[in-house]
């Protein structure tokens, strides 16, 4: 018998790993083609200046990362982190002929220990990996650490519709991912951990309480889809 003494990390990476060649598509027909304007909207509450330097955390095939660079001016720069190799992988495939690919790099590193220095960017972003890692708060922190006094932490999550009727339709909705999945060729099993994650996460009141409890300040947040995605946004104190 093989014994195996895998991490939490270690079994979301292998997961992710998994999930990496089907995971834009896959995202896509879940946000019902949607997820970009979330990523416009964002992009506009965050008001980024030309020569920031921002950290793009559990940034998969590099979706949000782009969008950022793309924000920049030349003397700007993100970096795009991830603890799965084979997301890292189809990122730097994307980005080959991306006419912003200057601007980034990718790292492959761990969400709740920070490869990098204190203060060491002006902003620091997460889209929709915040409820897949083992524990938000500590990931949280460790944005917070490496983000410059006055600098954002900004976080693009699903959440849970407080309208019960909206959340009835998003609970059945959620619960045929892993079946969409299956049919599309995918494993059944990572899309039902992807869905229960999702499900589970906490409320968008939760999560502003999870940022204020680490420190960060003038917390605010806004609701996409009737509540089904929200953007937290909170800045470390100067």
């Amino acid at each position: 018998m093989v014994l195996t003494n895998k991490t939490p990390e270690d079994k979301v990476n292998s997961l992710f790993d998994r999930v990496a060649p089907e995971y834009d598509s896959m995202n896509n027909w879940i946000s019902m083609g949607l997820q970009k304007k979330w990523r416009k909207e964002t992009m506009k509450k965050l008001d980024i200046k030309n020569d920031s330097e921002i950290l793009d955390v559990c940034c998969g095939t590099g979706a949000w990362t782009a969008d950022l660079a793309r924000g920049l001016g030349e003397s700007g720069h993100v970096t795009g982190l991830d603890f799965s190799k084979e997301m890292l992988k189809l990122a730097e495939t994307k980005l080959v002929n991306y006419e912003q690919k200057s601007k980034i790099k990718l790292v492959q590193g761990n969400a709740m220990d920070l490869p990098f220095t204190d203060n060491s960017f002006n902003g620091a972003t997460i889209g929709f990996g915040l409820r897949n890692v083992p524990d938000a708060s500590q990931v949280l922190s460790e944005m917070l650490r490496v983000v410059k006094p006055g600098g954002f932490v900004a976080c693009l999550e699903t959440s849970q519709p407080q309208n019960m009727i909206v959340k009835s339709v998003w609970n059945i909705f959620f619960k045929l991912v892993p079946v969409i999945a299956k049919i599309r060729g995918n494993n059944y099993a990572d899309y039902d951990y992807l869905q229960k994650t999702t499900k589970e996460f906490v409320s968008a009141n939760r999560l502003k309480e999870m940022f204020e409890e680490v420190g960060l300040q003038k917390v605010t947040y806004k609701q996409f889809s009737l509540g089904a995605v929200v953007l937290h946004i909170g800045y470390k104190k100067m």
